[in-house]
């Protein structure tokens, strides 16, 4: 058995490392190579862009399609790709560390289609998208790669892909391609047998997904889910912590640390603003009073007003510090 497929993932600056690497490998590569690029549901001529690179030809995957080696197939707008038995599947399933694509579906789906015949590797970007797949690929007998952060327009995704699972390689981007052109149609190594929870996490991302499945691989938690606010699971087993909701969003802890934060910061920001809707209202109220010869009440909406003043100040002074 072969080593025959390799799988990249990159977000922030990947347009610059997929073509990096598109440029160094070689007509006839002994592997068939699927990329996914944090693009959202906008349009995309990262297949050109590889194309134009070097010499394998490059398009986006379509559904059900046999992939084959020596060409690369590229997950299309607003879509997760993954390997179910030998063909492309696209998915428009739940957002995975708030991407579609993402770069964990897919990894996830080769390392339980193709086990050890893979090479899976985590390039530039920001957060942890990647991290979970790439331990999934080393957990399944797969090879994994990282980008050396010091390496990488954004460091992100290649540090915390390093600390869910340690990487076989850790490689300036010069050194990836020549390093997969050497593994590409390499003997595989040891046959893994495919963890249960791998399993059941893989069938979650294909759809439909249900509390049932969830409950088998998650335990509850006190969270919520900010895609779509149902509540979150945390996955068992898994370091650094994940979380998944029972409709199939899935968060790693520092996209969900992040996506607290912007939370956090929102609404600080509406409680700004109405504190200072308060106190003008409030200063109008007492305003009104004093012109109509009612002093108490004047100064009981004069006082009102101070405190939203005070709670505001206050309020400001958190989103200085961050």
């Amino acid at each position: 058995m072969k080593r025959d497929t390799i799988v990249l993932g990159a977000s922030s600056g990947g347009v610059d490392a997929l073509r990096e690497i598109a440029a160094g490998l070689p007509a006839g590569l002994e592997a068939t190579v699927l990329a996914v690029l944090h693009i959202g549901a906008n349009p995309s001529m990262l297949p050109d862009m590889l194309a134009s690179a070097g010499p394998l030809p490059a398009r986006h995957a379509r559904d059900g399609e046999p992939l084959r080696p020596g060409a690369i197939y590229v997950a299309p707008p607003d879509h997760h790709l993954m390997i179910v038995d030998e063909h492309a599947q696209l998915v428009r399933g739940p957002k995975e560390n708030f991407a579609r694509p993402a770069i964990d579906p897919l990894f996830r789906s080769a390392a339980v289609a193709r086990r050890n015949r893979v090479v899976a590797a985590v390039l530039t970007g920001q957060l942890d998208d990647g991290a979970a797949g790439l331990r999934a690929v080393r957990q399944c007998g797969g090879v994994t790669i990282v980008q050396d952060p010091d390496s990488a327009f954004a460091a992100d995704m290649p540090r915390n892909a390093m600390r869910a699972s340690p990487p076989d390689y850790v490689l300036p981007l010069a050194a990836i391609a020549p390093r997969l052109v050497e593994l590409a149609g390499s003997a595989a190594g040891p046959f893994a047998e495919l963890p249960e929870s791998l399993r059941i996490e893989h069938g979650v991302a294909l759809g439909p997904s249900s509390i049932e499945a969830v409950e088998r691989i998650a335990l509850p938690s006190a969270l919520t889910c900010p895609e779509c606010g149902g509540a979150l699971w945390q996955m068992r087993d898994t370091q650094p912590p994940r979380f998944r909701c029972h409709t199939g969003h899935a968060f790693g802890m520092s996209t969900l640390r992040h996506a607290a934060d912007g939370s956090l910061e929102h609404t600080l920001f509406d409680a700004l603003r109405a504190l200072h809707e308060q106190r003008e209202l409030y200063t109008q109220i007492a305003a009104y009073h004093m012109q109509v010869g009612e002093t108490g009440e004047s100064r009981r909406y004069t006082e009102a007003a101070g405190r939203a003043a005070a709670s505001a100040k206050r309020i400001e002074g958190w989103l200085r510090e961050g």
